[in-house]
């Protein structure tokens, strides 16, 4: 009786025989493919077998004269200098542009420590030179002491150990169904590795099932198999009125059946997706999991794939160039072949100019003799035409012209030409020679927007994956577009997709990301590399510093930021000192206009309550003064007229000293009060009229007094 795993391994083998039947003819083109770009003088990999085989047994030239490769690299790099990258963009359910640049960051991180930037450049190598590459998407334990995980991309180092369901209709794979990363081991080291596999008790390995099992070797592959069924969706609307749609799948079994019998929550039906991955050996399951994600994590980066009556045709610059590039190589050779083949150039004379000479004229190609005799006269005394030099053999024209003939035939066929080779043209001004860079990159565009297709496809994975990976709370780094790193905590419990705060502490903001709220979609940015424009905006900013100087304390630290040479960030620093910080600090913010308005208008209020304290004051001191005098009366005392007009003359002076205390201040007011008080001690005394020089008891009220309306100046 069959059990499951049973019917896993006859699917997957079953299926792995279909993919490489449907790929048979490419597979083999494309090691073909990727054999010619390798080419050179040693392997004669671009020289075909039965033509190698004549030339090396009659021992003729075979000269490999490789410019593919050098059309290949054009491509190639120009791609790693205009890498695509992710750029996420919110689309709803509570998703905002903040929480879409820490989902940019979290991916730039997860490309920073997998490396991904190799991973990439292997998969458009062999996608240019032979038509398709991929890399994959792995989780890791971060720690063995743990169960956190961390997402990478890792590379595929041979594009033929992977085999990918044949029914796909999207060009990055994302419809695939199944797909298999394979690879062929020896029995003995396969059983060293897994010797508690189950294959390795129960026979697994005896047999040929679909050639998974052979004499020496077995097949292992990892499986990766794509299971679809049905789930609902709930439209559930929450406290604030917001609506958010979860799947059936996020809920206990006990919550979804009350779901279900709600009458007021919407749902509907859609499709579920659930990746299980097996590690098969021979005919047995080894190992098995499920994927987290809703994808097989497997990425192609096509360059050209079509197919043509029924058959897969899949390539990439290299198919197109075979012909030009072997006629290059062929008239290089014969071109070499037809010269070296003549003698060298021979002396010609009469018979009798020679004779008795031999040893000379035999040696004369070989030896530099200092002179040659001849025989001037025969046997009869008649004179003999001297020998003479024969003409030097000279090369065939046809080679020659078939050569170039073959380079411009290698030029169109790429679509590459001179200029972009860094050969001088027609073209004098930086637009004309703009303008053929960009026509040779329309040429070949198609492999970047593949790589495009590819990167963006990779950005969707993680965008699915990081919610399921990142489930519990921690801190984690992300790294912006111009490399600098900060750190973001996840907390999946969070009804915001993105909260900021200030650490009170710290003083720093501190990011706080649910990555479970809000949907996403990811586009491919494709351009210059952040370093490459870097290095744009900082020939723009000193183009515009040297024609506005008075820009220095404007911008200045933007042009030292944007360089690359030592000491560079420091000078920006120190710029930053000499900047107004209404410009550094774009003005403002509204907060900080609306905490000064509140400021003004305490201000105001604080002023308007010391006016009326003021006044309050003033109104005492009348009142005392009064109550003072009437006392003086009682007890006999008699103001004359000249005591008072002095009593007025000092209290008009009392009271512009009050006033002038507003504006200058008491510390301005210091001297003239002493003078005053001077005065007031050697005049006559303000109430009994006594000269100068005598005190009174009155003298100690009225310095108090004075002191005491001029807001307790200290001497």
């Amino acid at each position: 009786m069959a059990t499951a795993e049973d019917d896993i391994v006859e699917r997957a083998q079953r299926r792995f025989t279909r993919t490489i039947e449907w790929e048979r003819d490419q597979r083999a083109r494309f090691q073909d493919d990727i054999r010619f770009l390798f080419g050179d003088p040693d392997n004669n990999y671009q020289w075909p077998d039965q033509v190698r085989y004549n030339r090396q047994i009659d021992g003729r030239p075979m000269l490999t004269i490789n410019k593919t490769h050098q059309h290949w690299l054009m491509v190639v790099n120009d791609g790693k200098q205009n890498k695509p990258s992710a750029k996420v963009h919110p689309v709803g359910n509570g998703a905002t542009y903040e929480s879409a640049q820490v989902f940019e960051g979290i991916i730039r991180h997860i490309e920073y420590i997998s490396n991904a930037q190799t991973a990439y450049d292997r998969a458009s190598e062999f996608q240019v030179g032979g038509g398709i590459g991929y890399w994959r998407i792995l989780t890791e334990y971060t720690d063995d002491n743990g169960f956190d995980q961390e997402i990478f991309i890792r590379q595929v180092p041979d594009p033929l150990a992977v085999a990918m369901d044949p029914d796909i209709k999207e060009l990055d794979g994302s419809d695939a169904k199944f797909a298999f990363i394979f690879d062929e081991m020896l029995k003995d080291e396969f059983l060293r590795k897994y010797p508690d596999s189950a294959g390795s008790e129960n026979g697994a390995f005896t047999g040929d099932m679909r050639g998974w099992v052979q004499k020496d070797h077995i097949r292992i592959a990892e499986y990766y198999e794509l299971d679809e069924s049905k789930e609902y969706m709930f439209a559930i609307t929450q406290e604030d009125g917001s609506t958010v749609f979860k799947r059936e799948s996020e809920f206990t079994k006990a919550q979804a059946r009350l779901l279900k019998k709600a009458p007021d929550v919407k749902r509907r039906r859609v499709k579920k997706n659930q990746v299980n991955w097996y590690l098969i050996a021979g005919n047995a399951v080894i190992d098995q999991k499920q994927w987290a994600g809703k994808y097989i994590p497997i990425v192609r980066c096509v360059g050209e794939e079509v197919v043509i009556d029924g058959k897969l045709e899949r390539k990439g610059l290299v198919r197109y160039m075979k012909d030009a590039q072997r006629m290059y190589n062929y008239n290089s050779s014969s071109q070499v072949e037809f010269v070296a083949l003549q003698s060298k150039t021979p002396y010609v004379g009469p018979v009798e100019a020679f004779e008795g000479l031999e040893n000379y004229w035999s040696t004369a190609n070989r030896d530099n003799h200092s002179f040659l005799p001849y025989n001037g006269t025969d046997e009869q005394g008649q004179p003999v035409q001297a020998p003479n030099r024969q003409q030097p053999p000279s090369s065939a024209p046809g080679f020659m012209e078939g050569a170039q003939m073959a380079a411009n035939e290698m030029m169109m066929t790429s679509g590459q030409y001179e200029a972009q080779f860094g050969q001088k043209s027609n073209e004098r001004s930086g637009v004309a020679i703009d303008e053929r860079q960009r026509q040779g990159d329309k040429a070949t565009y198609h492999f970047i927007d593949g790589m495009a297709k590819a990167i963006r496809f990779t950005g969707k994975q993680l965008i699915d994956l990081i919610p399921k990976i990142y489930d519990t709370e921690r801190i984690i780094r992300i790294l912006g577009e111009d490399g600098e790193e900060e750190t973001v905590q996840i907390n999946p419990q969070q009804k915001e997709a993105m909260v900021q705060r200030r650490n009170v502490l710290t003083g720093q903001i501190e990011k706080i990301f649910n990555p479970n709220v809000g949907t996403f979609d990811v586009v491919a940015d494709v351009g210059p590399n952040y370093d490459t424009k870097r290095e744009e905006a900082f020939n723009a900013t000193k183009e515009i510093l040297i024609g506005n100087p008075q820009l220095v304390q404007v911008i200045g630290d933007l042009l030292f930021k944007s360089a690359d040479f030592p000491l560079a960030q420091e000078m920006a620093e120190r710029l930053q000192n000499w900047i107004p910080p209404q410009i550094l600090n774009g003005g403002p913010t509204p907060e900080m206009q609306q905490m000064q308005q509140q400021l003004q208008g305490a201000m105001e209020l604080i002023k308007g309550l010391q006016q009326k304290l003021n006044d309050k004051e003033q109104e005492l001191q009348i009142k005392q003064k009064a109550t003072d005098i009437a006392n003086l009366n009682h007890l006999g005392v008699r103001l004359d007229k000249e005591n008072t007009t002095n009593i007025a003359a000092y209290k008009a002076e009392t009271e512009r000293m009050d006033k002038l205390k507003d504006f200058m201040g008491e510390a301005a007011l210091r001297p003239i009060i002493k003078d005053l008080l001077f005065e007031i001690l050697n005049g006559p005394d303000l109430m009994i009229g006594n000269q100068p020089g005598e005190s009174t008891g009155a003298d100690a009220y009225q310095m108090g007094l004075l002191a005491e309306q001029n807001g307790s100046v200290q001497m």
